[in-house]
């Protein structure tokens, strides 16, 4: 565990949105973001943030009249790249998860840290649940093909679910737990009964899942795959008429009819309109309006891509890191001129808030 600190400067130099650059920035590629659901003592907003070099750092940021600062306020490390992050209802405790296979639960007010268990493979997503006599829990996802939920009360494991394949990406949202794995499956559960999917349905979409969030009002999902698109899937069998799916973060050939394709890297619904936004491998972000099948704002792109996104409870700022996501592979990759980034975009109503239909 360490502590660093040193206010980033409110220079918007680099970034072709002018969004705040939090700093310092990680080592090595951001995989994860998550904000604290509820505001420090002071006032102030915690942003923790997992990245390939080992590390969770945690962000202080204050808005105000004048402009948004950012402190750097501490940091712990895993033994490998860590792949996701997550807090507790209250805001008071922080869970990570990683290639060590270790979830480790650390206490922000002492800055310790311990483990609270161990997967047989890399950990890949963490869930807090906030939901109700649950959320004292925490469930993991994990290349070993198991969901293990974990007591944080009694520091032990409560529960083992296999499931048919890696946990590639998952989500959480009250009682809906949505997990997608390898093979294009997808299993949609009650965490009021978690010991089984209530249904298991293959992908909407033709390749590999990358990236799912459920509705605020969890009557369904957005799943992004690897080759740019995003589809709307409802639960219930009365809603499934809406369901579809778009392309996005694909970038046109100038004088060519094609265009270059992207994997959509983090979704992040607005938690207040339930409008939602996506990031992607060809640096770019969008927020979208699913109920009327439109976009609502498209953002100049970064010169690297968006790995991931979140959205703080009040749905006014927009944090998301920048750096190379590795989907062109390591002959892509020059690690004497990558750089990665963490900003925040202070999003307005009118950029985010849902429009009739055309």
């Amino acid at each position: 565990m360490a502590t660093f600190g040193g206010f980033g400067a409110s220079s918007t130099t680099g970034n072709p949105n002018g969004d705040f650059e939090l700093k310092p920035p990680p080592n090595d590629t951001t995989s994860c973001l998550e904000w604290s659901p509820a505001p420090t003592p002071s006032g102030t907003l915690l942003l923790a943030a997992g990245a390939w070099d080992n590390q969770v750092r945690v962000y202080e940021i204050q808005a105000s009249t004048t402009g948004t600062n950012g402190q750097a306020k501490a940091a712990y490390s895993h033994q490998g790249p860590v792949l996701d992050v997550s807090w507790n209802k209250e805001g008071t405790v922080l869970f990570s998860g990683g290639c060590d296979n270790q979830v480790i639960m650390w206490d922000p007010a002492s800055q310790q840290q311990k483990v609270l268990g161990k997967h047989d493979a890399p950990v890949k997503c963490v869930h807090a649940l906030k939901y109700g006599t649950f959320s004292h829990m925490v469930v993991t996802g994990s290349w070993d093909k198991t969901l293990r939920y974990w007591d944080t009360r009694t520091g032990q494991q409560a529960m083992q679910i296999s499931v048919p394949e890696r946990v590639y990406c998952m989500d959480v949202n009250e009682n809906l737990m949505v997990v997608a794995t390898a093979n294009r499956k997808v299993l949609i559960y009650d965490i009021k009964a978690p010991q089984k999917p209530f249904q298991v349905i293959d992908s909407p979409l033709r390749y590999q899942s990358r990236c799912v969030a459920c509705f605020r009002d969890n009557r369904g999902f957005a799943l992004g795959s690897i080759e740019g698109r995003v589809a709307i899937h409802h639960v219930q069998a009365a809603d499934k008429s809406a369901n579809f799916a778009f392309k996005c973060h694909r970038v046109s050939n100038s004088g060519a009819s094609t265009s270059d394709v992207y994997p959509v890297n983090a979704i992040s619904f607005h938690p207040k309109f339930g409008t939602f936004a996506t990031a992607g491998a060809d640096g770019g972000y969008n927020f979208w309006d699913k109920d009327s099948k439109q976009r609502l704002k498209q953002f100049k792109r970064n010169t690297q891509p968006v790995t991931c996104s979140a959205w703080n409870s009040t749905g006014q700022f927009y944090a998301y890191g920048v750096g190379y996501d590795w989907h062109k592979g390591s002959q892509s990759h020059d690690p004497k001129t990558a750089k990665n980034f963490i900003y925040i975009h202070t999003a307005t109503a009118a950029e985010i808030q849902p429009r009739a239909k055309k």
